[in-house]
């Protein structure tokens, strides 16, 4: 079953890569208190998530944040090696928080698997976005297919 507007977001654990090395943060700790703007990709490194998806919102972080965005994060079914060595290749510096999700658990809770075996990836995440609100789901845009738009941080800053 798929999140919905309205819900509260599942307990899981991410993986981000701070200064000491991998440190989990709890859906609690991250979304409690706070308004986030949270994405998920397919995978770190791919073609659409690489060129548009992750820049969109590197290039509009200081908008999303002067509209009241506390944490920008981006999602993916990645281990957490990988997620930093794309943020810095991406150059997100502080701006984005780069969340592993290893082992698809968020993924999974929030009903937004997708099977990438066809393409040799296994079990992803869809292409979306959230905002977040003390924990509580206010938007919700999940792609269809392989569009990328409603997803995109221009579309998350008109909802903001």
């Amino acid at each position: 079953m798929t999140i919905n507007v309205g819900d509260k977001v599942p307990e899981a654990t991410f993986t981000p890569f701070g200064p000491d090395g991998p440190k989990p943060v709890t859906t609690a700790e991250l979304f409690a208190g706070k308004t986030v703007g949270l994405f998920a990709v397919p995978g770190a490194f791919t073609p659409t998530c690489s060129a548009k998806h992750l820049p969109s919102f590197k290039e509009k972080a200081a908008e999303l944040k002067a509209k009241g965005v506390d944490t920008i994060a981006c999602v993916s079914v990645n281990d957490v090696f990988v997620m930093k060595a794309w943020g810095k290749d991406q150059g997100v510096g502080d701006d984005i928080l780069m969340l592993a999700d290893g082992n698809g658990d968020f993924t999974r809770k929030v009903g937004l698997e997708m099977d990438g075996s066809k393409f040799g990836m296994g079990a992803r995440s869809q292409r979306y976005s959230m905002i977040v609100k003390d924990g509580v789901v206010t938007s919700l845009n999940v792609e269809q297919g392989g569009e990328y738009r409603v997803s995109s941080a221009e579309y998350m800053l008109a909802q903001l």
